[in-house]
């Protein structure tokens, strides 16, 4: 793939900065032509969906931050010299095509296309059809930086296909597709997985945990998880499993405080049946297969465990690899449970809402990796690179 110097690109993404603040009222327009066609049965959707002022000062925000970073093509990880005289060096190289499916949000057009053309990645997005005129409009905005500056369209491309048209580009690709990335819920990432034929880089999917120790600070624990309950249920860092320790002071009556917090938010709770017990204005869980859910609402499911580890345990069944935290006073506690839980992100004391690139000091992000390669976590500009080995030789042969 030919590599475009840092100059051009980020004369590219100042380009964009310029369009993007020019075209504010199109680009609104054009979401607004969305939103009136959205029938808003999916709050958490048609939270993401929104597109104003502010989100639109968020885009020129996210173009910006990547463009004061550093270029992470061609970045030496690694030098040695052998023995014989050859030379090895692992450098930072470009993915090549990458190609992300999501939902609902238009600015992860920006986000996602900002990362992949400075990381000297094309980029091929495929939005999902409720945000179609807002992801025309920004993809437009892109083909004019990009034309400003003398590069072709190809770089960043929105591909207009159906579920069926998407299926078969995922079996049959009519360009090279090297890296592909799910950016939403099961339903999505299984869809991809079933038919891909290149890799995939799982991300989105929450079903967050927290454990509250029977050594928890309950006020600054009441805090915090109101805070990862309800600071933003569409995100995929907000909380869905709360398991408070039976072991824990004035047990019930700290139930009954936790159920009755969490009703003054509105939040509906779903309890097993100890909790229950105590708290009898919740409900039951449905199944077991609610504990395997992202709820994506004002929705929390809080359950009774006995111990650190029955909680690592059962986070480690049903969570989603996202995050978890744990309330406790004890940091040898804590410890024990950030090693041992196996998540993109764990948290002692603290909400689950910080797992972002911006929050990360990352910035910009194209996703939360749940997967172990080649990332986990926020996947950022730095992220969004493979290597390659360039091997220097004299007529070096090997001799086995």
């Amino acid at each position: 793939m030919k590599l475009i110097s840092t100059e051009i690109k980020n004369k590219v993404l100042q380009s964009m900065i310029n369009i993007l603040d020019r075209d504010r009222k199109k680009i609104i327009a054009a979401n607004k032509k969305d939103l009136d066609a959205f029938t808003k049965d999916d709050q958490a959707m048609y939270d993401r969906l929104i597109v104003n002022d502010a989100k639109v000062d968020g885009m020129i925000k996210a173009v910006k931050e990547v463009q004061s970073q550093d270029d992470p093509i061609g970045k030496q990880k690694s030098k040695i010299t052998l023995d014989s005289g050859l030379e090895i060096i692992n450098k930072t190289a470009p993915f090549g095509t990458i190609m992300i499916i999501y939902e609902s949000r238009p600015d992860v057009t920006i986000e996602a296309a900002v990362l992949a053309f400075k990381a000297n990645s094309k980029i091929l997005l495929k939005g999902g059809k409720e945000a179609y005129h807002s992801n025309v409009a920004l993809v437009n905005a892109w083909h004019e930086a990009l034309q400003e500056n003398g590069l072709a369209h190809d770089w960043i491309k929105m591909l207009k296909l159906d579920r069926i048209e998407t299926q078969e580009f995922l079996k049959n690709p009519t360009e090279k597709l090297d890296l592909i990335v799910p950016r939403g819920g099961e339903r999505l990432i299984n869809f991809v997985k079933e038919h891909a034929t290149c890799a995939v880089l799982v991300s989105g999917r929450g079903n967050n945990f927290f454990y509250i120790s029977e050594n928890a600070d309950w006020e600054q624990t009441k805090k915090v998880l109101i805070n990862a309950k309800t600071d933003k249920i569409s995100g995929c860092n907000a909380l869905d499993k709360v398991l408070i320790d039976k072991n824990i002071r004035n047990y019930s009556e700290k139930v009954k405080d936790l159920v009755a917090t969490l009703k003054d938010k509105e939040v509906t709770v779903l309890a097993d049946n100890a909790i229950h017990k105590i708290a009898e204005n919740t409900s039951i869980i449905p199944s077991e297969d609610t504990w395997y859910e992202e709820f994506l609402a004002m929705k929390i499911l809080v359950a009774e465990i006995d111990g650190i580890d029955d909680a690592i345990a059962k986070i480690n069944k049903y969570s989603g690899g996202h995050s978890a935290g744990i309330m406790t006073t004890k940091n040898n506690e804590a410890k024990k449970f950030m090693e041992q839980i196996d998540s993109a992100a764990v948290y002692h004391n603290a909400s689950t809402r910080f797992t972002d690139g911006g929050q990360m000091g990352v910035g910009a992000e194209l996703a939360i990796s749940t997967d172990k390669l080649h990332h986990r976590g926020p996947l950022g500009l730095e992220q969004l690179v493979t290597n390659k080995y360039y091997v220097f030789g004299n007529g070096h042969i090997r001799v086995s």
